[in-house]
């Protein structure tokens, strides 16, 4: 199992372990763009054309919540695949 899929798994099963660079991988494989604040700051922003924005704060541990709108990303674009 490659190191990507290793990550998915992660994703897809809601891991309380998940760090930012983690997520971070993941969201650019898809082909979002990370944003950071033009003040400074802890959040980064990832966007992607036609997606909703996702901001997720650059600490070491994500929380849950955060990780919930990264499987969601990955489960729309699963979807968007299939249609293909």
């Amino acid at each position: 199992m490659s190191q990507i899929e290793k990550l998915l798994d992660k994703i897809r099963s809601l891991n309380n372990d998940m760090r930012f660079e983690e997520l971070k991988k993941v969201l650019e494989l898809y082909g979002y763009e990370m944003h950071s604040p033009a003040g400074g700051g802890s959040h980064r922003t990832f966007r992607k054309k036609g997606c909703n924005p996702i901001t997720i704060p650059e600490h070491g541990a994500v929380k849950k919540d955060y990780v919930e709108k990264v499987k969601e990303v990955i489960e729309s674009e699963a979807g968007n695949e299939e249609k293909s």
